[in-house]
């Protein structure tokens, strides 16, 4: 087996800058008491300055008085690690949070899938840095040697063989013992874990607690139990702000995050999404409620981003907003637009789904409609406005123009006859009686035509329609 250990070195931070626009600013989260505030965490900028965990509010202040000062939130750094867990899961069925600060999958039956170690790497990579979090990357063949390797080391992998080498070479106070007993051990005069994996069990079980031997058995590849991590069925994310949003442009920001999270998500599933919605808090007023529909499961971030946007602009928020939230529950199983094999889209051309889907959108969903046949030989009744979805006409397989008149005009071209007559003879029952011989006729200038004349008469035609 082979596991892959994704550690997340500024991991609070990170699910705080996600959430903002870039920015030069120092920032710090705060936590403890209010008489007793100190730092929890610092971004780069910060640190730059001096600021460092565990520091007093005060003295912080004394180096950066620019600084932005954001509250450490213990649920939203839970919700981040849910949200890395259902990604990894997209990549493998074996995927624990047993480790407080990183996340582990089993990735050895997914290279086959995924490709060789470093193709994966390099994905894993990318994605989490799309996500918006910095890490450190460790391979191994047991989650718990991977975590310890992790400590000190990103971007090795290391195999059965080299494994005990490995974490042989990894100092004491690394090896993810608890602070006391790597103190103790480094007054025994025990450097490196190899030194420690040397002693004699007996000595150890007596003077440390279990959890050292445990530990220690657990990075030579004992069994040992892990919690796998289950997907939840629902997708609710919720992104709060410092300050009140006024203009519907500022909500693109946010709602691209939330959008992607929500894609990570059902990709995980190797599902989609067909329906979600938006709620926009605010201070003063009831939250405004977008429900946001599709045609069809789908889970590309970009599209659906798109349909959010063009549906936000056509609703009105009961006053700046606060805090937006993301709510899906209908995830269906996705399945693959098939492609095309000769003729392949341009880049960024529309797909007919995509197109009605931006027309929805745009418009709302009562302003598009599909066609559907109707029970009725007369053309101008033989369709009607159907389904979102087309259903197939049958007039088309009769060669039926694609563009019909509202009303039919006199002829006045020279044309000649392709095809015809045909006899339509209708509507007896309804006091609109038909009764028309239709043709298809060519101009001199090539424009191929439908037309009609009264029973048995080849003329003058009435122009009823075009053929493309």
């Amino acid at each position: 087996m082979r596991w892959a250990c994704i550690v997340f070195p500024h991991f609070a931070v990170d699910g705080v800058l996600r959430q903002r626009h870039p920015s030069a600013r120092p920032l710090a989260l705060l936590t403890g008491p209010a008489h007793k505030r100190t730092v929890h965490a610092v971004n780069d900028e910060a640190a730059a300055r001096g600021l460092k965990p565990g520091q007093s509010v005060q003295a912080a202040q004394a180096l950066a008085s620019d600084a932005e000062w954001v509250e450490f939130d213990a649920a939203a750094v839970a919700r981040d690690r849910e949200l890395l867990a259902a990604w990894a899961y997209a990549f493998s069925s074996h995927v624990s949070l047993v480790f407080d600060d990183a996340v582990v999958l089993e990735v050895g039956q997914s290279l086959g899938l995924f490709g060789p170690w470093p193709v994966f790497e390099r994905r894993l990579r990318q994605e989490l840095t799309d996500l918006g979090f910095r890490h450190r990357l460790v391979a191994a063949p047991n989650a718990w040697a991977a975590r310890t390797l992790a400590n000190v080391h990103d971007g090795v992998a290391v195999d059965a063989p080299h494994l005990a080498t490995a974490l042989g070479r990894v100092p004491v106070e690394a090896a993810g013992f608890d602070a006391n007993v790597a103190h103790a051990f480094a007054r025994m005069g025990l450097k490196r874990l190899a030194q420690v994996a040397a002693l004699p069990r007996d000595a150890v079980a007596r003077r440390f607690p279990p959890d050292v031997l445990a530990w220690v058995d657990a990075l030579r590849g004992r069994v040992v139990p892990l919690p796998l991590y289950q997907p939840p069925v629902v997708f609710d994310r919720r992104m709060e702000f410092d300050h009140e949003i006024e203009l519907s442009s500022g909500l693109v920001f946010p709602l691209r995050r939330l959008v992607r999270d929500l894609a990570a998500f059902v990709r995980a599933r190797d599902g989609g999404v067909q329906r979600f919605r938006l709620v926009f808090e605010h201070d003063r007023h009831a939250p405004t409620h977008l429900d946001v529909g599709l045609l069809a499961p789908e889970r590309d971030a970009v599209r659906l981003l798109d349909v959010a946007r063009h549906r936000l602009e056509r609703i009105e928020v009961n006053g700046p907003v606060r805090a937006v939230r993301l709510v899906a529950d209908d995830l269906p199983p996705f399945v693959p637009p098939s492609g095309d094999l000769f003729e392949p889209h341009a880049p960024g051309a529309l797909t007919f789904d995509q197109l009605r889907e931006r027309l929805r959108a745009r418009l709302g969903d009562a302003q598009v409609h599909g066609l559907a046949t109707d029970f009725d030989h007369r053309p101008e009744r033989a369709w009607r406005p159907g389904r979102e979805r087309n259903e197939p006409l049958a007039a088309l397989a009769e060669a039926r123009p694609g563009w019909l008149l509202e009303q039919p005009v006199p002829l006045r071209a020279r044309v000649h006859v392709l095809v015809g007559p045909e006899r339509v003879e209708s509507g007896w029952w309804d006091g609109d009686d038909v009764r028309r011989d239709y043709y298809i006729v060519e101009a001199d200038d090539g424009q191929v035509m439908w037309v009609y004349a009264a029973p048995g008469e080849r003329g003058p035609f009435m122009l009823h329609g075009y053929f493309a």
